[in-house]
């Protein structure tokens, strides 16, 4: 399985109607490659059960180790109408495509009163406020308006370099510190009538852990859950081992820059190499930093975060690609965080990583 590419994270909303060139799009997305370096016997597909569909304007892929279907509490069939069904309902809440979701109708919502939310939503904005705060600001979810004025929102605005006066009325919207949430009753509440929530960067994780939870719930203990890119593994693979996730290169479609070794964790990407566009001989990438209103300038081209959840995994890339290579990394050190960074350097790209990181690497793994 290949983590990583340019596409993921900064792109909002959760639902791409009639999204061009959708099958390269998924081709890039989600490659999926089993990385059997270092096993002792290669992975069988017949050891292995595998449920794909389309969510969140990606795909989704959930492998399942065979052996588990001893312990499964339901049919196989029955498991992947449940994941169908409960990806739909978190798409239901938090796709800024969709005009009656939750999250959609919070948005359109102009008074600073309480606004009622299910649970779900509240958990993730709670979430991503925490992390906006241990960020500093650089996971925002109330960035929409500026990634909207950018072209790369459901806005359909035409590819055009705002001016600085759109800009500035665009800033006055975004803040973090505007946005409050309480689980009891849960709802969410707006200090600045005008402000509108994308959760793009964090609600692909969240869907991944709750197919993870799933599954756990439905007695799998040895399995692999991807969503364009957004991974979580449980247990081990067919042959007894990690788990080979393979982070994707920016130099080749199909490259594969690292090789980690997961189990019982999660793991996100986010860069900016291939979602952007150009004009004037400038390119602007689709990472808006809600700090300046603009695309990022830096040379980091993407970064991969583990984490136990996730959906934490999903906003902390996010967070460390907005702020650059050399803040990006003082920062995973400083929270001890397993980062890999990868970053431009003239025609060429190095790689920068935390020591966290380092015991992930497939050589490094003891009992892979």
């Amino acid at each position: 399985m290949k983590i990583g590419n340019g596409e993921r994270n900064r792109v909002p909303g959760l639902v791409f109607p009639q999204a061009p060139n959708l099958e390269k799009f998924l081709i890039i997305s989600i490659v999926i490659i089993f990385l059997t370096f270092a096993c002792t016997t290669p992975i069988q597909k017949s050891e292995l059960i595998t449920l794909n569909g389309s969510t969140m304007g990606t795909v989704y892929t959930v492998k399942i180790v065979k052996r588990d279907l001893f312990n499964l509490k339901i049919p196989s069939d029955s498991l992947h109408k449940q994941i169908d069904s409960l990806l739909i309902q978190i798409n239901q809440k938090m796709s800024t495509y969709l005009t009656d979701s939750e999250i959609s109708q919070f948005n359109q919502f102009q008074e600073q009163d309480w606004f009622p939310v299910s649970p779900e939503l509240a958990s993730v904005v709670k979430n991503a406020l925490k992390i906006s705060a241990k960020s500093n600001g650089t996971f925002d979810i109330t960035v929409g308006p500026l990634v909207n004025l950018w072209g790369f929102g459901p806005e359909n605005r035409p590819v055009l370099i705002p001016s600085e006066e759109e800009i500035r009325a665009r800033k006055v919207l975004v803040g973090y510190e505007n946005l409050q949430v309480k689980s009891d009753p849960p709802s969410l509440r707006k200090k600045n009538g005008g402000l509108y929530c994308d959760l793009s960067a964090i609600a692909k994780g969240y869907g991944v852990d709750q197919v993870a939870s799933l599954l756990d719930s439905q007695g799998c203990t040895n399995y692999m859950v991807d969503i364009g890119g957004e991974i979580k593994t449980g247990g081990r693979n067919p042959n007894g081992n990690y788990w080979k996730i393979g982070v994707a290169t920016p130099q080749e479609e199909f490259g594969v820059q690292k090789i980690i070794s997961l189990m019982n964790k999660a793991a996100a990407t986010s860069g900016d190499y291939r979602n952007y566009f150009e004009m004037d001989g400038i390119r602007y990438s689709h990472m808006i930093d809600p700090r300046t209103g603009r695309p990022i300038t830096h040379q980091l081209a993407s970064v991969t975060v583990i984490q136990d959840s996730c959906m934490t995994a999903d906003a902390l890339a996010t967070a460390i690609d907005i702020m650059g290579p050399e803040e990006g990394l003082k920062f995973a050190i400083s929270m001890e965080l397993p980062v890999f960074l990868i970053v431009r350097e003239g025609n060429s790209f190095v790689e920068k990583m935390t020591p966290e990181f380092e015991n992930f690497l497939e050589f490094n793994r003891i009992g892979n």
